[in-house]
């Protein structure tokens, strides 16, 4: 590729020479562009030597320009222009209460909680869109790390000094079983009890089945092995579905079975002494640049608690 002297032009060159034409004096663009003459000096000195030509004639009555100079003057105003335009643009936008919000959500959030919020943001955004892509905590948090959404709300709380992270909602795991199932009705059950029936679990990477794996090891001293998983499934809807056509019991989210407890067809059944409880967490990159859009979305998700 050719040598190209342009490529060392600065945009203070530029407004050095811009300058120097305004005040016809080197003394007075120096004070305008918050330069001492010596500096500006080498500015127009540069910029002659990378371009190999006279730029500027300095005569007793001022300075006047070669006709070299007059073009890049010209174009030294339109490029300054057009810096000071892009940066107003940019600040409108900024000021507008508009855009597309990219979320990376994870499964119970993104089936059962995020709708219920977005009907309501809707109604008062209506020229904010959301786009909200669904998976595991997992691949939710790597899609935040890796710049390919730009707000996740995940299940696990991550460790990452690259990420903003805030406790957003709160969530409760229980006993599900189905209808006319042994343990429906009962005032509650022991684990070794549960150790007895088929277990419906989530995959791995779920942040539900890290909370109950945590739960398991940490408070009963069991590892998943001690129960008797027949089925691991991809989501909480494909385990509430196996639940109920009879395949196992399952620890799920309140959330994701909440119509089901309200309509009967499924039963919550207490554990002896167990209370699993998590939070979800809100989550973007701290470089990321937040716009009002982004503000306004923030605002409205940490104003809206969900209890069930």
């Amino acid at each position: 590729m050719a040598y190209n002297p342009f490529r060392n032009i600065t945009f203070q060159q530029l407004e050095t020479l811009v300058a120097l034409v305004g005040e016809r004096s080197f003394s007075r663009a120096s004070r305008k562009v918050c330069l001492t003459q010596p500096t500006l000096t080498k500015h127009v000195k540069n910029m002659e030597e990378d371009l190999n030509v006279r730029l500027v004639n300095r005569e007793r009555a001022g300075i006047s320009l070669t006709p070299e100079g007059k073009v890049l003057y010209d174009y030294a105003r339109k490029v300054l222009h057009l810096r000071e335009e892009a940066g107003e643009r940019l600040i409108r936008i900024q000021d507008r209460a508009s855009g597309v919000i990219d979320i990376q959500a994870s499964t119970i959030p993104a089936t059962y909680l995020l709708p219920y919020v977005l009907g309501s943001f809707h109604k008062d955004h209506p020229e904010i869109r959301v786009h909200v892509q669904m998976a595991d905590s997992d691949e939710s948090l790597d899609a935040i790390l890796n710049a390919a959404s730009e707000i996740g709300i995940i299940g696990k709380s991550p460790q990452n000094p690259k990420l903003h992270v805030e406790t957003l909602w709160e969530d409760r795991l229980v006993l599900a079983v189905p209808r006319g199932h042994r343990f429906a009705g009962r005032r509650t059950v022991s684990w070794s009890e549960l150790a007895e029936e088929p277990f419906v679990v989530r995959e791995k990477g779920s942040g539900t089945r890290e909370v109950f794996e945590n739960y398991l090891r940490n408070v009963v001293g069991w590892t998943l092995s001690r129960l008797r998983v027949v089925v691991e499934l991809g989501s909480s809807e494909a385990v509430k579905e196996a639940v109920l056509a009879g395949l196992g019991i399952s620890m799920i989210s309140v959330h994701a079975v909440d119509r089901e407890l309200r309509s009967g067809i499924l039963c919550e059944v207490p554990v002896e002494d167990c209370r699993i409880e998590r939070s979800f967490y809100l989550i973007y990159r701290r470089q990321l640049a937040l716009m009002r859009h982004h503000q306004i979305f923030l605002d409205f998700i940490r104003s809206h608690p969900i209890n069930r």
